[in-house]
């Protein structure tokens, strides 16, 4: 029997529909190793050559969505993965497709720990889309299930695998001395908060795109965080009665010493020139290093269109001879490491620990699942404090002790009140 990995695909949204859907299917008609090269890992071109990839199922609330997808599959591979619907349609899957080896997951941010568990529970990989989770408890559920069952969960940290992301990991922060500090933001269109996400008063712009900064500075320097402050703005959305946070500023204190400020938005006006405003830079002691994920220096305009940037490392089509059209980028490369992953636990009987260098891990996730859980916490009751005149004076804390958070303006209840120790597993 030729080697086979099957993936069913849970959201079929933004991001599930169209990276997760594309990339499945040119490994649905082509296989993983015309994309090693681009990460690394073309030593594993002989031997995951011959592996078959299918997607069996797809799953979405709506059965109109899931079918949508379906037929565009079909489209593109003459394929039609099974549909499924509903609240948790995952369940359904796994009865369905006992011997299925990848679920990914590509729900709304604080739909991803029951999917993942579920999955995990039968012994199932999982790819799940950033943040992991929205609480370092959920965080740590999930890495115990797949320790308990010898099984990856990749997340999808795509910002790992931009050229000129690896440009400055491997050659200009070494250049750039110690990091001092920085700024990292990524400012989303109005729409996606208005009419693309129906959940965003479940989340909000940093919990949502921030991960992938948090990220990103960790793949630099693998340095944890011990303190951050959170702030957030809300007058934008609730104009149009939506109850969410238009903008969220954390800055973010590490062990390294460096002090990084992560900015993000999700109400950039549709009239902007790119798809999103991007970017960071980092001081270091003896230099500095810009980038900008937006502006690469490619632009045009025409009449009724106005002035356009494009980011063509993220996704491009690479036209074939026969007109259709290969998908390829630094969007897909995230996807394809923890594949290669799977492959080496189930066809060369690999451990999940012997794989971990090869992709974004749930234990590295837990980092930013950290910091996401102690800066919304953060957030909120700051966001109190300053509607009631009170300044922005409440952060958190991180240590071997856990996390705590320090709320100064409760130092007449008592110590245990200013100081309070909301996870108490190391970090």
């Amino acid at each position: 029997m030729e080697p086979t990995i099957k993936i069913a695909l849970v959201g079929a949204g933004m991001f599930g529909g169209d990276v997760h859907l594309r990339a499945y299917a040119d490994l649905q008609r082509f296989g993983i190793a015309g994309q090693l090269a681009r990460v690394g890992l073309d030593k594993f071109n002989r031997e995951l050559a011959p592996v078959k990839f299918g997607l069996v199922a797809i799953a979405t609330r709506s059965q109109r969505s899931a079918e949508k997808s379906a037929a565009a599959f079909k489209e593109w591979t003459g394929h039609s993965p099974k549909c499924y619907s509903g609240d948790e349609p995952w369940h359904d899957i796994l009865r369905d497709f006992p011997d299925l080896d990848v679920l990914a997951v590509a729900t709304p941010d604080h739909l991803h720990t029951q999917p993942i568990l579920a999955a995990l529970a039968k012994g199932v990989h999982v790819l799940t889309e950033k943040p992991m989770c929205l609480t370092t408890h959920e965080a740590d559920q999930i890495i115990e299930a797949a320790r308990a069952k010898n099984r990856v969960v990749g997340v999808d940290m795509h910002k790992r695998y931009d050229p000129d992301h690896l440009r400055i990991r491997d050659d200009i922060q070494k250049r750039i001395g110690a990091p001092l500090y920085g700024t990292a933001f990524l400012e989303e269109p109005l729409e996606v908060s208005t009419s693309t996400f129906k959940w965003v008063e479940s989340s909000d712009p940093f919990s949502y795109v921030g991960p992938h900064w948090t990220d990103l500075i960790y793949s630099y320097y693998k340095a944890k965080p011990v303190s951050l402050t959170a702030v957030g703005q809300k007058k934008r959305l609730v104009r149009d009665g939506i109850n969410a946070y238009d903008a969220v500023q954390v800055r973010v204190d590490f062990d390294n010493g460096m002090s990084i400020n992560f900015h993000n938005n999700w109400i950039t006006p549709a009239d902007f020139e790119g798809p999103v405003n991007q970017g960071h830079e980092i001081v270091g002691a003896d230099g500095k290093v810009e980038s900008d994920q937006q502006y690469r220096g490619f632009r045009w305009w025409n009449k009724g269109g106005g002035s356009r940037t494009s980011n063509n490392h993220f996704t491009r089509d690479v036209l074939r001879a026969d007109g259709t059209k290969a998908y390829v980028g630094y969007g897909v490369d995230s996807l394809t490491v923890a594949l290669v992953a799977v492959c080496r636990v189930k066809f060369a009987g690999e451990t999940r620990d012997a794989v971990a260098s090869l992709y974004p891990t749930a234990e590295e996730a837990r980092i930013t699942c950290a910091i996401v859980d102690a800066a919304a916490r953060v957030r909120d009751l700051n966001f109190k404090y300053m509607s009631e005149g009170k300044g922005a004076t409440v952060t958190a804390r991180f240590g071997k002790d856990g996390i705590t958070i320090c709320d100064p303006n409760r130092a007449g209840e008592g110590a245990d009140k200013v100081f309070q120790r909301i996870y108490e597993k190391a970090i």
